[in-house]
């Protein structure tokens, strides 16, 4: 639903180059403390901005989170650990269905390949990068020498730290920062809901408001097996959230277009999300036929339809974003203007915009192949993945680290073996279905001509193919997955797997688009994108952040409903609207309430918060952030946006625009009176030693 205050704000946020109202995704070592302080009152101290972010967590599963107790406790959305949660689960034991409760420590189940990241330090490195290259060299050379120079960066970082050492490009590579990440990789599963009341509602309920979702689960973090006791953690808010209280959101959005240009986001218009969009319902339909055969196939398949649905969603939500033509005509003449001032402040110089506009056609021209050999959408199967990077590390790793692939250097080693070596479930039944699924897909897409094509199918069906590859791979057993990759390159040439043999024989195709991308595209958005960036901040210095990139920002805003047709949205719901929710959809799925629930309904308080909605400026990603108040204690958690908050992706607006939180006193009523874990809320809400003298302090330091 658009407004026309909405879609104002959209064409001044294309229009003008400075934030607007609480926009901002915001970097932690660029957060406009002065702007806070003059619009509420209320100066963050770098004391408490760096026990945020000390106490703020990233999933490898794609979410964020923050630790809630000094023993290692870590809170993120059931979404985000949903991926554990389901590896857990076994024939008749379904942990997405009836839930989990450790009782005890000893109980807790450790997860077969969750890594958690803790951003501890940034250096800005943007002078090293840059200084690895020369006037002379060509866009390609160029690219090849940022990208050896950051692998260069990396590896020294790791060696001398012994931590995990990413080197992010910022405002399409003007700026490069330096991330150093505490890494955890024993990660045990505390609790977790059953799925029907972390996803209430379902999929049509999903990117909507009103929300009534208890969309949780708490981890614990452990090391030389036992649990981390923290320096730096969240404490739990006894008294909740008020109407226009301002809150703070610290998490890892994943990525926004916000600071492209016009060709580059009519690539997503035009090709790039249709594309995704057909793949995700075939997808979703293929899914959907395979649970319908059992109760175990539904179980297995539960967690790829919801993640799928959930992508088909945003993707819808974004693709609305860029089709509005009033909006994109604005955005093309805001552009327009840039590069008139810019050419005449560089008279002869090459034009950056019409560059960019060259490699997006390039992009174009090589999509499918890209796509569906290099980017592995042809191969929709855990094992045909497993096998690819087997391929790759082996002539990755005897390369120098400079020249390989940004996947393989060796600061990013330890996190590819986690995965690599994972002993969760493999069900092959599944995987032949949507192996061959994805084999129809790129057979369509590529023709049946493609060199590729005729390799992946030999003359067979996309369903014979996928069969006979799955059931000759040994790669479910991770002690051969091992044997491959410790091996190196001579066991990887000697291997008959059929999967390493097809994902070896591939391989120079897929170099082949790869290396034409890295060259004439990545090279060329990155060059001249930092030109555009130059252009932009030149007159202001950076006072808009840069596009998300999956890595710690910080967001405000206050507590806010909002109008939708002619209607008074409410900041926040109950739990008894709840129960009111599900009679009105006759307690039918995907409203059907728990049992648990059902039970427990006398002894809630059922005017108690649930959910609430804030202006906070989110995207993909945040999901599991920490919501915290000023004192910085945890007031909530993000876990969805409101459906005119996908337009986030290309722009902010407060106007109807809003964060979908689930309330810190819902959660803490959820705890003890329907699931009886009074060990886990007392550990929420209790303080613990110097821990809890570390908050203290911090919550001290915060006053005005």
């Amino acid at each position: 639903m658009r407004t026309k205050s909405l879609l104002f704000g959209l064409i001044l946020a294309f229009a003008v180059p400075f934030a607007l109202a609480d926009e901002g995704m915001w970097l932690y070592n660029a957060f406009p403390k002065d702007r806070v302080k003059a619009q509420y009152g209320f100066l963050p101290t770098q004391v408490w901005l760096d026990h945020l972010r000390l106490s703020s967590v990233r999933f490898n599963s794609g979410g964020s989170g923050s630790f809630v107790s000094a023993d290692g406790l870590t809170f993120t959305n059931h979404h985000v650990g949903a991926d554990c949660i389901q590896k857990l689960g076994k024939a008749g034991t379904d942990y997405m269905k009836t839930g989990f409760y450790a009782k005890t420590q000893a109980d807790e189940a450790k997860c077969p390949d969750l890594e958690l990241n803790v951003l501890v330090g940034i250096d800005d490195v943007t002078a090293k990068v840059k200084a690895a290259v020369t006037a002379s060299m060509s866009t390609a050379e160029r690219g090849q020498a940022e990208r050896a120079a950051m692998s260069a960066i990396e590896k020294d970082c790791t060696v001398s730290t012994s931590l995990r050492c990413d080197v992010v490009t910022l405002y399409s590579g003007e700026v490069y920062n330096l991330y150093q990440y505490k890494k955890y990789t024993d990660v045990r599963l505390v609790f977790s809901p059953e799925f029907e009341i972390a996803f209430f509602g379902g999929d049509p309920d999903n990117f909507t408001y009103p929300r009534y979702d208890l969309d949780i689960t708490f981890f614990r973090i452990y090391e030389n097996d036992k649990p981390v006791h923290l320096e730096h953690y969240l404490q739990w808010s006894k008294g909740g959230v008020k109407d226009g209280e301002l809150i703070f959101v610290s998490g890892n959005p994943g990525n926004t277009e916000r600071l492209k240009t016009v060709a580059q986001v009519q690539f997503l218009k035009d090709l790039d999300y249709p594309s995704r969009l057909a793949s995700y319902k075939r997808r979703i339909d293929l899914l959907k036929r395979f649970s319908a055969e059992s109760p175990e196939n539904a179980r297995i398949a539960q967690e790829d339809i919801f993640g799928l649905e959930n992508s088909q969603k945003a993707i819808t939500g974004y693709l609305g974003g860029v089709s509005d033509l009033a909006a994109m005509s604005q955005k093309n003449l805001a552009e327009r203007e840039q590069e008139k001032q810019y050419l005449g402040k560089n008279p002869g110089a090459p034009n950056p915009w019409e560059e960019i506009a060259s490699a997006v056609k390039v992009e174009s021209e090589i999509y499918n192949q890209l796509t569906y050999v290099e980017r592995a959408r042809g191969f929709y199967s855990g094992l045909a993945v497993v096998a690819r990077n087997l391929v790759r590390a082996a002539a990755e790793k005897s390369k120098p680290n400079g020249e390989r692939l940004r996947e393989y250097r060796d600061s990013a080693l330890r996190s590819l073996e986690q995965r690599l070596f994972s002993t969760a479930p493999i069900y092959k039944n599944l995987e032949t279905v949507t192996l061959a699924g994805s084999f129809t897909q790129m057979q369509e897409a590529l023709g049946a001509d493609d060199p590729a094509v005729k390799m992946v199918l030999n003359g067979k069906s996309p369903e014979g193919a996928a069969k006979e590859l799955l059931s000759g791979t040994k790669l479910e057993d991770v002690a051969v997955r091992k044997q491959l990759y410790e091996g190196g390159q001579p066991a990887i040439e000697a291997s008959t797997d059929p999967l390493i043999v097809l994902m070896r024989n591939l391989d120079p195709l897929a170099r082949a688009v790869r290396k034409r991308f890295d060259d004439e595209v990545d090279a060329v958005e990155r060059r001249d994108g930092a030109l555009i960036a130059q252009a932009r901040f030149a007159n202001s210095g950076f006072n808009q952040p840069p596009d998300a990139t999956f890595t710690l920002r910080l967001t405000y805003g206050p507590v806010k409903g909002y109008m939708e047709n002619g209607k008074k949205i409410p900041y926040f719901t109950t739990l008894g609207g709840a129960y009111e929710h599900a009679a009105e959809h006759g307690g039918k799925p995907p409203y059907q309430l728990p049992q648990s629930w059902i039970k427990a309904k006398s002894k809630l308080n059922l005017a108690t918060p649930f959910n609430y909605v804030s202006t906070v400026d989110i995207i993909g990603g945040n999901s599991g952030s920490p919501t915290v108040n000023k004192a910085g204690e945890v007031v909530g958690i993000i876990f969805d946006g409101n459906i005119q908050s996908l337009a986030n992706n290309f722009f902010y607006d407060d106007v109807q625009q809003r964060a979908v939180h689930v309330d810190s006193r819902g959660i803490i009523e959820a705890l003890r009176k329907i699931y009886g874990a009074e060990a886990l809320a007392n550990e929420l809400t209790g303080a613990a030693g110097s821990a809890g003298e570390k908050a203290a302090k911090v919550k001290a330091a915060a006053k005005p």
